[in-house]
């Protein structure tokens, strides 16, 4: 009998685990995606739209601190790729934040999203702002969210 009862709550903590580990699924499938359509984008010629609206906002391209060995894989479209990353695992953060049953700590997550978003902009002057931004809004979504 107390087998039973301790193997029934090793399989809720293993169903609780795969929960967690569909939106991490999620996040990895979307990156690809990401990855894919910015390609697409580039070889396509829409990339430019991205491009202008990035110039609009005074963020320029500039030369990352590694090569892409990947000769199709212009600057333009590692800088729209690494923003978009941001914003996806940002994503990620909110969700985790806000549903109770992806509930995790976030932090690492959200060092990976400023990460890209300074790869993508690499502008300091922008990236520390948002680095203030993001510590805040966390803080914010902890507060509202923290049991009781």
């Amino acid at each position: 009998m107390a087998d039973e009862k301790s193997e029934e709550k090793e399989m809720e903590k293993h169903e609780e685990k795969q929960q967690d580990d569909l939106l991490s699924s999620v996040v990895g499938a979307v990156f690809l995606i990401w990855l894919g359509a910015v390609l697409l984008a580039a070889n396509t010629g829409f990339l430019d739209t991205f491009t202008k609206i990035l110039a609009s906002l005074s963020i320029k391209p500039y030369a990352l601190p590694f090569e892409f060995p990947l000769p199709f894989f212009t600057l333009e479209a590692a800088q729209v790729f690494f923003i978009g990353a941001g914003v996806i695992l940002l994503f990620e953060v909110v969700i985790r934040l806000l549903v109770p049953v992806y509930r995790r700590r976030v932090l690492g997550t959200i060092i990976g999203a400023i990460i890209f978003f300074s790869l993508g902009l690499g502008n300091w002057q922008v990236v520390g702002p948002l680095i203030l931004v993001a510590i805040g809004v966390t803080i914010l979504f902890r507060g509202f969210t923290r049991r009781r």
